[in-house]
């Protein structure tokens, strides 16, 4: 089921909070979701009143995280800003921007306590090391700004393939080998696995050929225990950094066994981005302090590799504004979604400890760098967006919007004809630069149409997931293909050889 972003605003009176309790706030936010949404159990869902943050469980058919802020909204998964006093609504289960392809339509719903495996990817073409030609590249440059352009061609000249070499994990058998909700992957120089169980509040540990070494943290407040821990990296040395907003710290265990150590940070506002670690061991924590959420954007806090408070950063942002259409209803309450297919603002961090940006309006990249910028441009032409999969990603917006507003008809800006260029931008750990491009979408039967849904549908449309590839200097090596089973979220990890990602099946049991 695509994805499509949106946001519930509910009525001053308790958009307000005031004498309305925190739980009284919690149901109120489960009852507009469930307008949204037209469902009342299903996906876990963090709702903020006040500076406080409540949880609970809400969709069915459709999956929904939601957000609740009172001055300063941001979408938890792709972090977009939205309008101020706003319930966020994702109505899929998270993952990153843009519309979810193949098997991440198909996720386990986040609530389920289901067997997961790891699933360890090798990247092949028609043999075992695809070669080609050199590409035809132009290089130029700008000032400070190096431009490499390729035009035609790749080193690889085939397609390369991810085909799964090794999992982790049962359908059912040891405990160990069972994973509720995963959320984060991390995998260190020597191939250990560590797999962040969102629901069970642990870290699963595995070595390189799969078998279980140990479970690091559990729930809890104390020293090695999590609240809310979402998102794990490993440092250069060893040790492996779970990032808990809710305590407001990152926990860190290793390098010997039995070691933990703790680093505090101002700012407990769940984000959804991975936690980043860089190769002269710095932490990069995507950051908001739940007391400044009138002031515009997010913080990157850059941690040392004592835990030393270095740096600040406002997060990478861009003037575009992405395109959204808006329907208000009398009494306050308004719904807003963004425009499928429409370009968007992409970031992450390369292991340099430098941005990697780029505006999915035009195939153009920039990583920064000590001596200044490098700029990957393709000649690539935009994927077309049929009118058949347009009108599909309408009426699938218009269903949505008319579970609060019945009647309400598409008046916002037109669907592009063509897909943007890029979906996500991830940095591999030997600093390969990995770029999620659209492709072209395909329908496909649904088994589970209600009719009695609006926003269910006979037929959904999906996409290949690909992959570009290009070497830090933005030589470009070629295209990897990705298995339908494989989904983008929790966010991979890519080498040079192998990619460590979660998969999920037709019925929905995740895999890394």
């Amino acid at each position: 089921m695509p994805s499509s972003r949106g946001s519930l605003t509910v009525p001053e009176r308790v958009n307000r909070g005031g004498s309305v309790g925190l739980s009284a706030q919690a149901a109120h936010a489960r009852q507009a979701i469930a307008a949204n949404t037209g469902s009342e159990v299903g996906c876990r869902f963090i709702v903020q009143f006040a500076g406080q943050w409540s949880g609970g469980l809400a969709g069915d058919k459709l999956a929904v995280c939601a957000r609740w802020v009172p001055t300063r909204t941001r979408c938890e998964c792709c972090l977009t800003p939205t309008a101020t006093r706003t319930l966020v609504v994702q109505t899929t289960p998270c993952h990153p921007c843009g519309p979810p392809t193949g098997a991440a339509m198909r996720r386990t719903p986040l609530t389920l306590l289901t067997a997961a495996a790891t699933a360890f990817l090798t990247a092949c073409g028609s043999d075992s090391a695809p070669s080609g030609s050199s590409p035809e590249t132009v290089v130029d440059t700008i000032g400070d700004t190096t431009v490499v352009r390729t035009l035609s061609g790749s080193v690889w000249g085939a397609e390369a393939t991810l085909v799964p070499e090794m999992t982790i994990g049962r359908l059912d058998g040891p405990e160990e080998y069972l994973f509720g909700n995963i959320r984060s992957i991390a995998v260190g120089d020597d191939g250990t696995v560590h797999v962040l169980d969102l629901q069970a509040q642990h870290v699963r540990v595995f070595d390189s050929l799969g078998v279980y070494v140990e479970t690091l943290g559990r729930r809890g407040e104390g020293p090695g225990e999590f609240t809310e821990a979402e998102a794990i990296a490993v440092l250069p040395d060893g040790r492996l950094a779970v990032r808990d907003p809710e305590n407001q710290r990152v926990t860190l265990f290793g390098p010997g066994p039995g070691e933990i150590d703790e680093w505090r940070y101002t700012g407990g506002v769940s984000t959804f981005s991975p936690l980043y670690a860089d190769t002269r061991g710095r932490i990069h924590l995507l950051a908001g302090d739940l007391s400044r959420l009138d002031e515009l954007g997010m913080e990157i806090i850059v941690l040392g590799p004592d835990g030393t408070h270095l740096d600040t950063l406002p997060e990478p942002s861009s003037d575009y504004q992405a395109p959204v259409v808006r329907a208000e209803a009398p009494g306050g309450m308004s719904v807003t979604y963004g425009v499928p297919f429409a370009p968007r603002f992409h970031w992450t961090l390369h292991p340099s400890g430098h941005f990697l940006t780029g505006l999915s309006t035009d195939y153009r990249i920039d990583l920064a760098r000590d001596d200044g910028v490098l700029r990957i441009e393709r000649s690539r032409d935009p994927v077309p967006a049929s009118d058949a999969e347009r009108t599909y990603q309408r009426d699938l917006t218009v269903g949505r919007i008319g579970r609060s507003l019945p009647g309400w008809e598409w008046d916002g800006p037109a669907i592009p004809r063509h897909k943007p260029f890029f979906l996500a931008l991830r940095a591999g750990r030997d600093g390969r630069i990995w770029v999620r491009l659209s492709t072209e979408g395909r329908p496909v039967d649904n088994p589970d149409h209600d009719p009695d849904d609006p926003t269910s549908f006979p037929v959904n449309w999906e996409e290949d997931t690909r992959y570009d590839v290009f070497e830090p200097d933005g030589t470009y090596l070629g295209v990897v293909v990705a298995p339908d089973e494989f989904t983008s979220f929790p966010v991979p990890v890519f080498g040079s050889d192998h990619v460590w990602a979660v998969t999920a099946d037709e019925q929905g049991v995740q895999r890394v």
